[in-house]
């Protein structure tokens, strides 16, 4: 979706009222893309458009200005009436450069066709007038409609003959549609246009105005970048009968505004979250190297979610995180009802003997409720809703049964053996806070409550790239200076292990620019991007310097080991995770920062994982500074360590089970000792 505008190149800096795009597939839409002129415009949305055909994927492409004008128009100035023959004629006819345009020349030039006083109206360029083109709409003759059906049945739209001032529509499409004329021109056959032509082909362009749907933006975000990502992310949520039926429109000359006459639905689309602050990962002043746990708590603090919410049906969505707080639709049990296999009656009864008549029939679970006269009792089985008349349930092994009644010896309390209406879950009672994941056990609540549907975030991508020369494929023949790649099978899957979408972007060497490339390919595929190599500040540690470049990079040097650097940064608005690239150190910063800080971004409250004082099975002498995760595994009810603790020793990963935490102070540990050891299973590996 793309928001234009009629005006010159709004500079290096992103601005409001300037060309605003944003892609979206399946309800999550990537970060607002700034484009300064239209020059860049179009060579960015060509780009991708050939992209995406290239890799056989349709695109529905909404452009924020009409693709047609009042009827009658067209004809009048072409001989025509077929919109598309107005947009070809455009194109020959406007001259557009970033600094300059000639629209209101060409607006004066139309109106004199037409006697000099309309349709266009309002010169924009100061001091300078214009032969047949008002200031204002003072003597404004229009020889045709003021306004087409779509802006009649659209509250607040625009006149497509203003030229300039607040609302200036008639710009946008003198200076829109020679770029729509020309995309149609290099893509030929592969593009179609709404509501003018059939949607056969990978491409359709449709007539979008985000005011439609869309209200005032977050505190601190641009309107146009939020509104044109809020229509992305709604549009590619819609379900494909929902589709059909709003592109079902018969306007073939005028055009037509997509979602009129559905705006509902289209609000009705979950909300998307607010994009990551810039200074999401920054360090405050004078902080250089960061102990462990002020890292984990400004992580704690900068990240919040970022993946969209929908609606699945409680029985599909174990696994998911819960996106707000559920409530119970009724109460578990809803009756009272028995424990046990027995007989019921009203009231408890004292210490002795007792003999009651016994009322025909029998109380089953899933039968109605049904009364007993007073002073009998009746058959009851496990789970049954008690009959009205009965509140206390005497165990059938401890009753005798014969000639229609029943003896038992009390005494037997009052409500023994029965279970109350909502004395496990009252109805309307949150079950599921918000953040929490479904499992079975949730499932099983979910239904017990009559829960049908649960809001659910949709599940984090988190994009995997390895970097550097040296690193080739398994399987692949190695030169002796290469090694293979341990890091991406060991990231891919620990990220299915934290119940994220894994997506593998591959290996790049050290090549600045085709790692430029791959970033962009991630962050348009991925919610989370993490790296493994490049994430100091060396020569070759290209992740890190494009961050950098990129105006959005921190550099944490954590006091922890093995680890220590840690590349942060956002990279077209999607957090990066810079892990080392040795994999003893990658793989204990991904556990003790990534997982935490991913689990935020999905929408999952800040896990801390479970840890148990245990004695060590081990001597170690510990200087003080740094906080020290030991690869580990628990024998005979004692923590042992590997034999070294070298980074590079990969087979300690497989040997261990979990890690010992040794805190920033100095530790002298002998056997005996009492350490804090964390399971593999606490970060739920």
């Amino acid at each position: 979706m793309v928001d234009w505008s009629g005006g010159n190149d709004r500079g290096a800096k992103p601005v409001k009222d300037a060309i605003w795009a944003c892609v979206a597939r399946a309800g999550a839409a990537e970060a607002p893309v700034y484009l300064r002129n239209r020059q860049v415009a179009e060579a960015w949305i060509a780009e991708l458009l050939e992209t995406e055909l290239e890799a056989g994927r349709r695109v529905l492409a909404g452009f924020d200005f009409p693709f047609g004008y009042p009827r009658g128009y067209a004809a009048a100035l072409t001989g025509l009436d077929d919109p598309l023959a107005l947009w070809d004629w455009y194109a020959a006819h406007v001259t557009d450069e970033p600094g300059a345009n000639n629209r209101f020349d060409l607006a004066a030039e139309i109106n004199l066709r037409f006697g000099g006083k309309g349709p266009f109206w309002a010169n924009g360029l100061p001091g300078r007038d214009i032969d047949g083109l008002p200031r204002t709409k003072a003597d404004y003759e229009n020889p045709f409609a003021d306004r087409r059906q779509a802006e009649t049945q659209a509250k607040g739209a625009f006149t497509c003959w203003q030229m300039a001032g607040a609302g200036a529509v008639g710009s946008q499409v003198f200076m829109g549609l020679p770029v729509l004329a020309r995309l149609r021109a290099r893509l030929g056959d592969a593009v179609s246009v709404w509501p003018f032509q059939p949607l056969e082909t990978p491409v359709a362009l449709v007539e979008i105005w985000p005011s439609l749907t869309v209200g005032a933006a977050p505190e601190g975000m641009i309107k146009d970048a939020w509104q044109v990502c809020e229509v992305a992310r709604s549009v590619s949520a819609l379900a494909p009968e929902v589709l059909a039926d709003i592109l079902a429109v018969e306007a073939s000359e005028e055009g037509w505004i997509f979602g009129l006459g559905h705006e509902e639905i289209l609000r009705s689309q979950p909300p998307a979250p607010p994009p990551l602050r810039n200074d999401c990962f920054a360090l405050p002043a004078g902080v250089d190297w960061t102990p462990v746990q002020d890292a984990l708590a400004l992580l704690r603090a900068g990240l919040t979610p970022v993946t969209a919410v929908e609606s699945l049906p409680a029985s599909r969505a174990t696994g998911r995180i819960v996106a707000e707080d559920v409530r119970a639709v009724r109460a578990n049990p809803p009756l009272p009802n028995t424990a046990v296999d027995g007989y019921g009656f009203a009231g408890g009864r004292d210490a002795g003997a007792h003999v009651m008549p016994l009322a025909e029939g029998r109380a089953a679970a899933g039968d109605a409720p049904r009364r007993v006269p007073d002073g009998m009792a009746i058959r009851v089985l496990t789970g049954a809703a008690l009959p009205e008349g009965v509140d206390t349930v005497v165990l059938q092994e401890d009753v005798t049964l014969g000639g229609g009644q029943i003896a038992f010896q009390g005494p037997v309390r009052q409500g023994a053996n029965t279970r109350n209406a909502g004395e496990d879950v009252h109805a309307g009672e949150i079950i599921l806070e918000a953040g929490s994941r479904i499992g079975p056990p949730q499932a099983a609540l979910l239904a017990a409550t009559g829960v049908g549907d649960v809001p659910v975030r949709k599940p984090l991508r988190v994009g995997v790239l390895s970097t550097g020369d040296e690193v080739v494929e398994a399987g692949t023949p190695a030169l002796p200076g290469q090694i293979y790649d341990a890091n991406r099978p060991m990231l891919l899957s620990m990220i299915t292990a934290f119940g994220h979408e894994p997506v593998d972007m591959g290996r790049v060497g050290d090549d600045r620019e085709a790692l430029r490339a791959r970033l962009d390919q991630a962050a348009g595929r991925a919610d989370v991007i993490m790296t493994s190599g490049g994430a100091s500040a060396g020569d070759e540690d290209h992740v890190s310097a494009l961050l950098r470049a990129a105006g959005a990079m921190e550099l944490w040097r954590i006091a922890v080991k093995p680890g220590r650097p840690l590349a942060l940064g956002l990279w077209s608005g999607v957090p990066v995770f810079g892990l080392p690239g040795n994999p003893v150190a990658a793989l204990v910063c991904a556990l003790i920062f990534a997982h935490p800080a991913m689990a935020r971004l999905a929408g999952q409250a800040w896990p801390v994982p479970q840890g148990f004082d245990v004695p060590a099975a081990f001597s170690k002498r510990k200087k003080p500074g740094r906080t020290e995760f030991l690869r580990a595994r628990i024998r005979e009810g004692a923590a042992e360590v590997f034999g070294s603790e070298g980074s590079g020793r990969i087979s300690g990963l497989s040997w261990a089970d979990g890690l010992v935490e040794l805190g920033p102070e100095a530790r002298d540990v002998r056997p005996g000792d009492r350490v804090r050891y964390i399971p593999f299973a606490a970060f739920g590996l």
